[in-house]
């Protein structure tokens, strides 16, 4: 996914009026927000516009420790809201990415509004490679006429669920019906009756739902759903689905997860009854409305992946079950390959993904903060450290890493992109970067340096540093001064005459005009306890005094044929440099690193 950048700004005349006035009287003195001009007057309270019956609360004490039975409905309500509704192959392929997710109910569409939703359903009808589990929701208003062509659309699909809807809120009865209540239930009642006649005899159950159920009185939805409990026999082996949505989000959740509870206590048949919701996301509290319902006695979830559907959406089934599998609870769903659950959801809705969707999107496992790549980084190592203690392995080890609220390898995602460098990064996301794709383990004061260097490039460009811009800005500032500064090394070679007696041999080149003897070539002896001892003594004799102050030296991977890197940080001439060498000798590789610091140095 690619996106353009942003758009140029308007030159139209701002609206925009900033709140002005006094600062209200019972503000506290530390808030000094003023009145805006914006008519909030106009609109009222959920508490003005429905009965809140429920005094007494068990949800808020209760907690999810079970997936509720997730119905997809990307085909139905999701598929309505496109700018381009689905053709049959692009249904065909979100369904079969559902069922191979585990979905066990799918709506899959309006047969009666489309003939394009009504060939799919004949489509899965005509199929012989449905699972034998799943069960085909079909939607359907209550209207006789489009009832019938409904339940033509299921004719041979071995398990469905025919979904009848009506508006119940009171605005919805008076602005669009123009019905009363007891037109809108006899409407229902009568609608009702023609389903339970059609589904006689074949392998169909029911579900109703009154839209706008957040808004409609609480004793008009029980005796409307109660009623059609009895009709249609509900029962624990041939259970009814009364589906209970906030069709227009209004109100913040706990107050639909008050509803939910009072329908879950005051229903009857309950053990007959599978309470379903179906939240909107207006106020963008669908995800908190949904698992406070299941808190409240939802057994059952509808929803699209990623939040798709009208306005802002249906509430996203993705979040809610990951959101369970932070939590050490099973979703029930395989999101195991969630980039291509992604990308299938893309192509059939012709809608992008944020980058900034939870779980899902491109940067959500993404560090750019510095104190953020730190602990990220910190936290793999101590994880690796106790995945080894406990003795399994570390995609089985529990999950404690700091910044990531699961492990990105369990929705199938590498750590390749879990940091990035911009200039905003520090010394441990750089230092994670290079020791993840170059071998690279740097000593906390040269990734101090380092980040120093890579702060300039980032700031300079205004661009993200990739792992390859990275090794070249190191290899450029610590590797090659070695070999492309004013002192280079021809020949050399090291002895140890005497136990603890080390002697270093060199031919030593000058740069012209970098030194008293242009362009000479300098025949070195030293002595020291140790080869980089004997070098620096050797340097000496030219004129250059070096200190190694701290040193580090490693393999860049396991085996015998690995280069290994040595780091070395040097006083030289009273100047404090670092310098790195790289080769499959360590001596080599020691040498280099000390070269290197003296030409940063000089």
């Amino acid at each position: 996914m690619s996106f353009s950048g942003m758009s140029a700004p308007s030159h139209r005349a701002s609206k925009i009026r900033t709140p002005s006035g006094p600062v209200p009287a019972d503000a506290p003195s530390w808030n000094p927000q003023r009145h805006s001009a914006m008519p909030s007057h106009r609109y009222r309270a959920v508490h003005e516009r429905v009965e809140l019956p429920l005094a007494e609360r068990d949800w808020p004490r209760r907690r999810l420790e079970r997936a509720p039975l997730w119905v997809p409905v990307d085909l139905r309500d999701g598929n309505q809201a496109l700018v381009e509704p689905m053709d049959t192959p692009r249904k065909r392929r979100m369904f079969d990415l559902m069922t191979a997710m585990g979905y066990k109910e799918i709506e899959v569409g309006y047969p009666s509004a489309s003939q394009t939703d009504f060939d799919f359903v004949r489509h899965l009808a005509a199929s012989d490679d449905l699972p034998e589990d799943l069960t085909v929701s079909v939607f359907t208003p209550a209207r006789a006429d489009l009832i019938e062509r409904t339940f033509a659309s299921i004719e041979g699909l071995p398990r469905a669920l025919v979904h009848l809807y009506t508006a119940t809120a009171p605005t919805w009865r008076d602005v669009v019906l123009g019905q009363s209540r007891a037109e809108v239930h006899r409407m229902v009642r009568e609608a009702a009756e023609l389903v339970a006649r059609l589904g006689e005899g074949r392998p169909v159950r029911f579900e109703f739902s009154p839209e706008v159920f957040n808004l409609t009185e609480p004793d008009f939805v029980l005796e409307v759903c109660n009623g059609l409990s009895g009709l249609w026999d509900a029962c624990p082996d041939r259970p009814v689905v009364h589906n209970l949505p906030a069709t227009v989000e209004i109100a913040s959740p706990n107050v639909y997860a008050d509803q939910i509870e009072y329908m879950d206590r005051h229903l009857e048949r309950r053990d007959g009854v599978i309470l379903s919701v179906h939240p909107h996301n207006d106020r963008g509290t669908g995800v908190a409305c949904a698992e406070l319902a299941v808190l409240a006695g939802a057994q059952r979830v509808e929803g699209c992946l990623f939040g798709n559907g009208e306005r802002t959406g249906n509430v996203d089934l993705v979040t809610l079950a990951l959101n369970l599998h932070a939590q050490g609870v099973d979703p029930m769903i395989d999101f195991s390959d969630v980039d291509e659950i992604r990308r299938t959801v893309e192509h059939c809705n012709r809608l992008p993904v944020h980058p900034r969707h939870p779980y899902a999107g491109e940067l959500v496992y993404t560090a750019f903060s510095g104190t953020h790549q730190d602990a990220i980084k910190k936290g793999f190592a101590h994880h690796a450290a106790r995945a080894a203690e406990l003795g399994v392995p570390e995609d089985q080890a529990p999950w404690a890493v700091p910044y990531l609220p699961i492990d990105p390898a369990d929705v199938g995602r590498d750590y390749e992109a879990v940091i990035r460098v911009n200039s905003q990064s520090g010394k441990g996301g750089v230092a994670y970067l290079l020791h993840t794709h170059h071998g690279l383990d740097l000593p906390r004061g040269l990734q101090i340096d380092f980040s120093r260097e890579v702060q300039r490039l980032t700031d300079g460009t205004g661009a993200e540093a990739t792992p390859d811009d990275l090794w070249n800005l190191f290899r450029a500032t610590y590797l090659s001064p070695a070999a492309d500064g004013p002192w280079t090394l021809g020949d050399w070679r090291t002895g140890e005459p005497s136990p603890g007696e080390h002697e270093f041999h060199c031919v030593l080149r000058t740069q012209d005009g970098l030194h008293a003897a242009d362009g000479t070539e300098h025949k070195l002896t030293g002595t020291g306890n140790g080869p980089l001892a004997a070098f620096t003594d050797a340097l000496a004799a030219v004129g250059v005094t070096v200190d190694v102050l701290d040193y580090a030296e490693h393999a860049v991977r396991s085996g015998p044929d690995s280069p290994a890197v040595a780091y070395a940080r040097c006083e030289v001439d009273g100047a404090v440099r670092w310098g790195a060498g790289r080769d499959t000798s360590l001596l080599t590789a020691s040498v280099h690193a000390v070269l290197a610091a003296v030409n940063r140095a000089r």
